[in-house]
């Protein structure tokens, strides 16, 4: 039998607000488990973390709170490299690197330790886990299940709907999203914004909807919420909170009257993501393979080392359409003020 909106919202939260799991530092326990003490559900992002990393920001979240939140997994990457292209991406980026002082990288595993975290996973889940950049394996599904997890897949389309059938929810995530497109797919191609993707995600499938992109208002709740979805996820809106783990050059870049919009780009990863438009992003968006997560190996020594100098021209400043919006409020204030009536 179908859920409806409330009964599902009330197996996880008890206010229709997600706070988007954000990799490369971002979701920190303390914004995760902030957003849930607030009534919300807050996210934590494996990727790019250890297994053992992942593991200890389950146990930190824990021990701050005792709602439900969840995890995020990134799918191992099915990209088909051209290592010719990868080594002239680096070679062409020497330049660059030698500027901040620092080498380009060199392309490392690409499974991003899946198996690893999926066993640890299996062994302890939080309540909720979710993947981005494909569906898992069905056996992966179940188990989780067994275990008590509720499973919520990122789609980006209605076709990409149709293959997460097994999975207990959907996050529907529009256009206007900051950060990596969830799109099992690496393509460039114009994807629906969100309030079109949605009702066409409704048409192919009865899962509860989590819907993502450009959200920042109680407003844009109240609308995506009349749409059908079940919740709304916001990430870029929480990046400013005192308790997210977003650099501080980061954080000055959404407020920064340099930066007026953002564009989808691979430059910094290999795979398209949304951020804000700096000189980096301009000078080498057309250079950049299709090869994730090589890329993204080959660019991490330069994102560092221009966030460490302070630098944002140098970094991958992810942001939504909407990021004008966000402020320094407290997440658990944030979550209030986008509640909706």
């Amino acid at each position: 039998m179908t859920r409806n909106r409330t009964e599902v919202s009330a197996m996880w939260t008890e206010l229709p607000i997600v706070q988007a799991p954000m990799a490369g530092g971002p979701s920190t326990p303390e914004l995760a488990a902030a957003v849930s003490n607030a009534g919300g559900l807050g996210f934590l992002a494996a990727g790019y973390r250890t297994p053992d990393a992942m593991r200890a920001d389950i146990a930190a979240t824990r021990e701050l709170t005792s709602r439900p939140f969840g995890m995020n997994v990134f799918m191992p990457s099915l990209d088909e490299i051209d290592p010719a292209a990868v080594a002239a991406y680096r070679d062409l980026l020497a330049p660059e690197a030698a500027r901040l002082g620092v080498e380009p990288g060199t392309p490392g595993a690409r499974d991003d330790a899946y198996d690893a975290k999926i066993a640890d996973l299996v062994a302890d889940p939080p309540a909720l886990v979710s993947f981005t950049f494909g569906c898992p394996a069905p056996d992966v599904i179940r188990a989780l299940k067994d275990r008590g997890a509720t499973v919520v897949v990122t789609v980006t389309s209605a076709n990409e709907a149709r293959h997460a059938s097994g999975a207990d929810a959907l996050c529907v995530q529009g256009s206007e999203a900051g950060g990596h497109r969830g799109s099992f797919t690496n393509t460039l191609e114009d994807l629906l914004p969100l309030r079109a993707l949605l009702p066409a995600v409704r048409k192919v499938t009865r899962q509860p909807l989590i819907a993502a992109g450009g959200l920042a208002t109680a407003a844009d709740v109240a609308e995506i919420l009349s749409l059908g979805a079940v919740a709304a996820q916001l990430g870029t809106a929480f990046l400013r909170c005192p308790e997210s783990g977003a650099s501080a050059v980061h954080k000055a870049a959404l407020t920064d009257p340099r930066y007026t919009s953002t564009a989808v780009t691979r430059v910094f990863s290999g795979r398209p993501a949304r951020g804000l438009i700096n000189r980096f992003l301009i000078e080498h968006s057309g250079e950049a393979p299709a090869a994730y997560p090589d890329v993204h190996y080959v660019t991490a020594p330069l994102r560092r080392a221009s966030a460490a100098q302070g630098d944002p021209d140098n970094v991958n400043l992810w942001a939504g359409e909407a990021f004008r919006e966000t402020t320094e409020a407290p997440a658990a204030d944030l979550v209030a003020a986008l509640a909706p009536a």
